[in-house]
């Protein structure tokens, strides 16, 4: 729950075998890792639900072997870090995941500014029905949403369909899940309209179509004239 600022400068320099981005304690690991302007607001996401956002300048640029500092105080034994998105653009809006389906976009002026290290606030209501959240990522209406289940179920969603609503709500419903089955990975990817995907489909159907030259045919009338 930790998290570190260091200069792009300092992985000017890369090894064969990759070079140290951040030192790690036992028990933890590194999840993610952004491009930042130097005033971008930070916001971490954790699997009880809550969230915490503050600026980026809170924390000093540090080396590349340095352990960082807290980002954000987990609230049990059991709970973990799912996710952490850097906000530059006022459109941007923060979305979370839940493990059983769930998810909602919010305002990113929902989540006050407080000092890094916290408890944060609640990002999403976790409930026995929407199971704990798993990810959080910053959208707008020009981005698409990949969700694919355990069992290897995929779904896009276009994210404009998706109202933004309030922060501590349990949200919709994005796909339904069978049995014990439960989300694996978000991504987000650029929109894409239908149109322009049949378009495609379209065009590659027409050229698979078209009729291939008889060669066989042409040979035997060059040899006919002769």
């Amino acid at each position: 729950c930790s998290s570190d600022l260091t200069s792009l400068e300092a992985y000017s320099r890369p090894r064969v075998n990759g070079i140290n981005a951040i030192n790690i304690n036992e028990g933890d690991q590194l999840l993610e890792a952004s491009l930042t302007t130097g005033s971008s607001e930070i916001v971490m996401a954790l699997r009880s639900g809550r969230a915490i956002r503050f600026n980026e300048s809170t924390v000093r640029p540090m080396g590349r072997t340095a352990t960082g500092v807290r980002g954000v105080t987990l609230a049990h034994d059991k709970d973990e870090v799912v996710g952490m998105i850097a906000i530059d653009s006022p459109e941007a809006t923060v979305l979370v995941v839940s493990e059983k389906g769930y998810g909602k976009r919010t305002d990113i002026d929902d989540y006050r500014v407080t000092n890094r290290g916290g408890k944060g606030v609640k990002t999403i209501n976790v409930t026995e029905k929407t199971g704990a959240l798993v990810a959080i990522k910053n959208v707008t209406d020009a981005d698409d949403l990949m969700i694919i289940n355990k069992s290897g179920i995929v779904i896009r969603i276009v994210v404009s369909e998706l109202r933004v609503m309030g922060r501590a709500t349990q949200g919709v419903r994005l796909i339904t899940l069978k049995g014990n089955d439960e989300i694996a990975s978000v991504a987000k990817i650029e929109h894409e309209d239908e149109e322009a995907e049949d378009a495609e489909v379209a065009a590659e159907d027409t050229t698979t179509d078209q009729p291939k030259e008889d060669n066989n045919s042409a040979t035997e009338e060059k040899t006919d004239d002769n």
